[in-house]
């Protein structure tokens, strides 16, 4: 980090060999900030682009920008290189790249003052990918300068090892622009660099995918809910949509948009989806999430592409088209469809153990029907870091220090006040027997329906609303969606139960559900 300057998460990517060419007769990317996305289509090449390194010749600068920085006498202009032949050991250098995404300005405040930061990225006729990043007087001097889809030469600034945290690209390096660097536009130049690169994977391979991890998948839209407004954890409001793709893997995915995605991509899909156009897809740098089966989430690095001319697409548009529509397709993450029984895997607590569940590779998702018994009221929380590192909050458990401060390890820092999140656990009962389940913080607020903050706030004041909030969720019936895992503790190994969702159950829809099945039953004897 830069003075304490806050990193700054932009358009993320993995090595790909998919690109999409520029085309005279299709417009080029808007000059369009973080998150945003582009829904015309890019005209690729007949062919698919083969990377292969290229010796430019000698460039130099326009008349225009020869005086932006400081430039010795007699200095001869540097030699055009790939990307990927950056490294922080050469005195001069430059890249000739198409710019395909450009970041917000985003500002901050440490102990020298007030300071302002944004990023773009780049791509060459290499394949390779980085990051640029400008600071104060360098903002002032590049972000008009800089528009999403034109051709750059830049030359001069220094190479640090990339932020993965937020810089999702395939490159070790990032660059930060400093006084002698100059950015000079290439307007004849529309052609020979791509507009934009991608690594997609299938959606059956997501399920294997870790946590928290960024790629690209492309498939069609079969289903789009309405938009919802939640609330963060620091109060403020956003909007939330979920839809549904599907691909040749045979499997499908929910894809969670967030923010301004739900109103701009968002409503445009549900529009082709109601009137039974069902669009292809392209999500680059999405979030992998294991909460409630595996789905894909937006970040403020996202990038959204409806109907991409490229080959993928055009294979999964006939596919879809020629029966894929009706394939029989296995969803990897909970069911979102409206009307829909989420209860796909319905156990009884004793089969948890019965059928060995949670003793594979890979953990089981099931549905239980169950009465909450009891509740260990003495520990439901954990005192968490608040500090929010990108578009997350950091939520490792943290301690309290001599001095009345919160310290997190992971964050290597102190805070005057802490979060409060849930680690509740308590007994579940049905006809067949008896569970304990662990529950965390959107779990444990939708049984107990207030905040894990709002309940130490009661019992630290010996508040009766304390009890009261718990008394009145014992031998209540829920249908509780558990993630059922085998772990260890210590030498021991142990079946956890942990539920990622809550719900009260429903008589009119528990009814359908029990109908279902005694159909199902009756139609096979």
């Amino acid at each position: 980090q830069f003075n304490g300057a806050p990193q700054y998460g932009l358009m993320a990517g993995n090595s790909s060999n998919t690109t999409t060419k520029p085309s005279d007769n299709v417009p080029l990317f808007q000059n369009s900030m973080a998150g945003n996305s582009s829904n015309f289509a890019t005209r690729p090449s007949d062919k698919v682009p083969v990377f292969q390194p290229t010796v430019q010749p000698s460039y130099r600068p326009a008349p225009n920008y020869k005086n932006h920085g400081a430039i010795m006498k007699n200095e001869a202009p540097a030699r055009i290189i790939p990307i990927s032949a950056l490294n922080p050991y050469q005195g001069r250098w430059a890249i000739k790249a198409r710019v395909t995404a450009k970041g917000d300005i985003r500002r901050y405040h440490n102990a020298k003052g007030d300071g302002k930061v944004f990023s773009f990225d780049l791509l060459d006729s290499d394949g390779g990918e980085i990051r640029v990043t400008c600071f104060n007087a360098l903002l002032d001097r590049f972000y008009e300068v800089v528009e999403v889809g034109k051709v750059y030469v830049v030359s001069r600034g220094n190479l640090r090892p990339a932020q993965k945290n937020y810089n999702h690209l395939n490159n070790e390096w990032e660059i930060l622009l400093e006084n002698g660097s100059t950015v000079d536009l290439c307007p004849d130049e529309n052609s020979s660099i791509p507009t934009q690169r991608f690594d997609f994977r299938p959606i059956n391979e997501i399920e294997d995918a870790q946590n928290n991890a960024i790629l690209d998948i492309i498939g069609v839209v079969t289903s789009v809910n309405p938009c919802t407004t939640i609330q963060r954890k620091n109060g403020m409001e956003t909007q939330k949509r979920t839809m549904n793709l599907k691909d040749m893997s045979g499997r499908s995915v929910e894809v969670t948009m967030w923010g301004d995605f739900c109103n701009r991509e968002g409503s445009q899909l549900q529009g082709m989806v109601e009137r039974g156009i069902f669009p292809v897809l392209a999500v680059k740098a999405g979030k992998v999430s294991d909460f409630s089966g595996k789905s894909v989430g937006t970040i403020s690095s996202t990038q959204l592409f409806i109907n991409p001319d490229s080959a993928e697409a055009h294979s999964l548009r006939q596919w879809f088209d020629s029966g894929g529509r009706d394939a029989s397709t296995q969803s990897i993450s909970r069911d979102i469809t409206p009307g829909a029984s989420r209860n796909e895997i319905r156990k009884t607590v004793a089969q948890i153990k019965d059928e060995g569940l949670g003793m594979g590779d890979k953990p089981d998702w099931i549905t239980v029907k169950a009465t909450v018994i009891f509740f260990k009221n003495e520990s439901f929380f954990y005192t968490a870091c608040p500090n929010m590192i990108g578009d997350r909050q950091c939520n490792k458990k943290v301690t309290k220090s001599t001095n009345g401060n919160w310290t997190c390890d992971k964050c290597d820092r102190e805070f005057e006040e802490c979060d409060y999140r849930y680690l509740l656990q308590f007994q579940i009962q049905d006809h067949s027997g008896t569970a304990w389940v662990t529950a965390f913080q959107e779990a444990g607020q939708e049984l107990l329906g207030c905040s894990a903050t709002e309940l130490n706030a009661l019992k630290e004041r010996e508040d009766p609303r304390f009890a009261d909030t718990m008394l009145n969720c014992l031998f209540q019936e829920y249908l509780l969606r558990l993630k059922v895992k085998e772990e260890s503790y210590g030498d021991e190994r142990k079946v956890k139960n942990t539920a990622v969702k809550v719900e009260k159950v429903d008589p009119s829809g528990e009814s359908k559900f029990l109908l279902d099945l005694i159909s199902k039953s009756s139609a096979l004897h």
